[in-house]
Order: structure tokens, then C-alpha cells, then sequence
């Protein structure tokens, strides 16, 4: 005799034709081995106009019932009936319970009793930790997204799917004339180039004028194509707030203010230098020998280029390296953990992200990143934006172009 399923009923709401969600959530239920009706479809007539869906899901047991209520809330769908949260103790340092709720980067509530509870800055792949309350006479308690590694013995953890819901962030419908293109389209190399440009400079002016932040993510292309001059005026304008990037950046930033090359290769003149391939490791260990890349500054050791616009201006960055670096430079973060948390300690009252030339990083950043936040990414390689788009960030959109004449438009967009 077969058993008898399990089944709860989501609710979706949104741009579900023009964005392909519906479509995403019942492959979605089918591949992960459930079942679905759809109960109800209220289609939006105008492009304006949202649709509603009703969508009945059943599976074998309620284990396999509640990873798919999970999954589909990647998508924003939500139980119409939700209950209220499980909590469960972490075993021990570093380990969720084994059926912990496993975070999107959507804004997310938590039902606990009969109240929803927002949760503190929204991020993927974590947990969900319920603590105390926030100190005020008669505050809410908090809940906060965990990493697996930042997780403490004895914290209560959301487990299952019960009492969870999320928030997708507005949707664009195609024909809307009042949202930015580029918002709205995937990466392309064939798209007005100018426009865009314009178009971002001017989401970069009104999140200045909110009093948000702007979030640079760097490659070491900024320096290999020239760019470096154009992103100081941009720093120097007020225009990069936060800077995300790895050791290489950093090195051929210096390498580049002190003699004039990157990896050797004299930026003028476009050709290699005698004993060029040394100029980065000489570069890091002057900066070794300064002790920082501000005391560097600071002592007129360094007197140009990207990291000395940001330490002069007083903006904060994070470099976190990797197992290939040189050196590394002694600011760089060598415990990725350390670096992740760095990152995170500075995403509050971002408004704005722009990704250059980066892959590895950008998918580190797309990945702490709230989905609320606009993301743009600029890569000659279409491959770095689709990427970051597959794993998770769905809100990132690139353009295709390359990372100097793109910097130079937008600095003569902005300054």
C-alpha cells in the first residue's frame, strides 16, 4: 500500500510569467521528488500588473516535503500556512542541528509564537540563530543569520521550514519605462555602452544621496589596463566607500606607484622593463618594511595610486588572499574566516555593489550579500557575470566591456 504523502500549499506572488518563476518552482518540486497542483493562477493583465499563484505540493514523507519548501523559497514562494518555528540547541562550536532551516540571501521573517520576526541582515548559506532580545525596554528578539563556523554551543537554531518566510525584492516587469535598463537584462557585450554607464552613475549619485554606501569589488585588471588613474578620481570624488579585493590588487596598485609598471610591464609605454617581472615583490616587501599599506602612506613611502586614495580619503578596505599569493602584503587577510567576517562587518548601509574584473571575488561578495542590494558586474569575460548569477545572486547583471574604457566613462560621468 502506498504511503500516504505529505503535502502543504505555497503561495507566489510576483512577475511569474515575465521572470520564468513559476516555471523554476515546479521544476523545482519534480527534480527534488515531489509532486504539485496548481490550485490556483491569477495572471496580471498589464506589465504592471502582478500574478498570484497557489501551488499544492506533496512528497513521500515530511522530511523530503520540508528541503522542498526550502528550495522553493529561493524563489520567494512561501507555505500559506507556516506555523511557527522549530528551534533546536547547536551541538557544539561550529555545527548546526542536522535539520537546520538553510538561509537564502532574501529578506527573511521568523515566526515565533504568534509574532514574525525580521531577520537581521539576510544572507545565503547560513543559519538562522534566535538570541536575545535587542537591549530597549520591550525590544524584539533578535535573529541573525550564522555561518556554520561562527554557530556556538547552545544557541536555539531554526530548524525545518516551519514559521520561515522570505521576500523576493521588487521585480521588473519587461515594458517598465520607470526602472533601469540595465536592472532588468542579462550580461551582454551589445548593449549602448554609454548608456549604461550613464545609468549607473546615477544609481551611484542617489545612493550617495540616501546617505548609503557604495561597494567596490577589484581585479588587478583596474591596474593592468590603465584604469588606476580613473578609479583615484572616483575615490577621491566620494564615489567608492568600501573596497573589496585580494592581495593582487593591492601589489600591482603599489608596483605600479613606485615604478611605474605592472607585472612588469611599464604602463606608458606598454612594453616590459630590465628585472621588471621583480617590481611586485619589491613592491610588497617596501610595504612589508613600512609595516602597512598606511604607514606606507603615512611616511610618504607611498604617494599614489588606488590604495593611497583610499587611506588618504579615510575608506575602509579588506583584502583577503589566497594560497597563491606573493608575499602577501601584511593588510591582507591570510584566514579566509577572518576575511569573510571582515567583509561582513562592513555590508551594513550598502546601497550599491560594483564588481570589476574579479571572479573569485565577486562570488565571495555576491555570496554575504543581501539580494536587496543592485549589483553590477563588469567583466570582459561574459563567463564572470553567469557565474555569479548561477550561484546565487540573482540580482547580479554585467556588462561586457573592458575595465579601462569602462572606469574612464564612469569618472567622466562623476567627477
Amino acid at each position: 500500500m502506498d504511503p500516504v504523502p505529505h503535502a502543504t500549499t505555497v503561495t507566489l506572488t510576483g512577475h511569474l510569467m515575465d521572470t520564468g518563476i513559476l516555471a523554476r518552482v515546479l521544476d523545482d518540486v519534480l527534480e527534488y521528488g515531489g509532486d504539485y497542483l496548481i490550485e490556483h493562477l491569477d495572471v496580471g493583465r498589464q506589465h504592471a500588473d502582478e500574478s498570484r499563484a497557489l501551488v499544492r505540493i506533496s512528497a513521500p514523507d515530511a522530511e523530503l516535503l520540508e528541503r522542498i519548501v526550502m528550495r522553493l523559497q529561493t524563489h520567494g514562494a512561501n507555505a500559506v500556512d507556516p506555523g511557527t518555528a522549530t528551534l533546536r540547541p547547536a551541538p557544539t562550536d561550529g555545527v548546526f542541528p542536522e535539520d537546520f532551516y538553510s538561509t537564502t540571501n532574501l529578506r527573511t521573517y521568523v515566526r515565533l509564537d504568534r509574532e514574525w520576526l525580521p531577520v537581521d541582515r539576510a544572507e545565503m548559506d547560513c543559519g538562522l540563530v534566535v538570541g536575545e532580545r535587542d537591549g530597549r525596554e520591550g525590544g524584539r528578539i533578535l535573529v541573525r543569520t550564522v555561518p556554520v563556523s561562527d554557530v556556538r554551543a547552545g544557541e536555539q537554531v531554526v530548524c525545518g521550514a516551519h514559521g520561515v518566510r522570505v521576500e523576493m525584492p521588487p521585480t521588473v516587469a519587461r515594458g517598465d519605462e520607470e526602472e533601469f535598463s540595465f536592472m532588468s537584462s542579462a550580461a551582454s557585450s551589445e548593449k549602448p555602452q554609454v548608456v549604461l554607464v550613464r545609468q549607473i552613475a546615477e544609481r551611484m549619485r542617489e545612493v550617495r544621496a540616501a546617505g548609503q554606501k557604495v561597494l567596490w569589488v577589484g581585479g588587478p585588471a583596474i591596474v593592468h589596463t590603465g584604469a588606476a588613474p580613473a578609479m583615484v578620481r572616483l575615490v577621491e570624488a566620494g564615489y567608492v566607500d568600501i573596497l573589496f579585493a585580494g592581495n593582487a590588487l593591492a601589489t600591482h596598485d603599489i608596483e605600479s606607484a613606485l615604478y611605474g609598471t605592472s607585472l612588469g610591464v611599464d604602463l606608458a609605454k606598454g612594453a616590459g622593463v630590465p628585472h621588471g617581472h621583480e617590481h611586485h615583490i619589491r613592491a610588497i616587501n617596501t610595504i612589508r618594511r613600512a609595516g602597512s599599506i598606511a604607514a606606507a602612506v603615512d611616511s610618504g613611502v607611498l604617494t599614489g595610486g588606488v590604495m593611497h586614495a583610499m587611506v588618504r580619503a579615510g575608506k575602509p578596505f579588506v583584502l583577503v588572499g589566497s594560497v597563491r599569493d606573493d608575499g602577501p602584503l601584511p593588510d591582507v587577510h591570510t584566514d579566509v574566516l577572518e576575511g569573510q567576517r571582515a567583509m561582513r562587518a562592513h555590508l551594513p548601509d550598502v546601497g550599491f555593489a560594483i564588481m570589476l574584473a574579479t571572479m573569485l571575488h565577486a562570488i565571495a561578495t555576491g555570496n554575504i550579500l543581501p539580494a536587496a542590494v543592485p549589483l553590477v558586474c563588469v567583466d570582459i569575460n561574459p563567463a564572470t557575470v553567469t557565474k555569479l548569477a548561477d550561484r546565487g545572486s540573482a540580482q547580479a547583471t554585467g556588462i561586457v566591456t573592458d575595465i579601462g574604457l569602462f572606469l574612464e566613462q564612469l569618472a567622466r560621468e562623476l567627477t
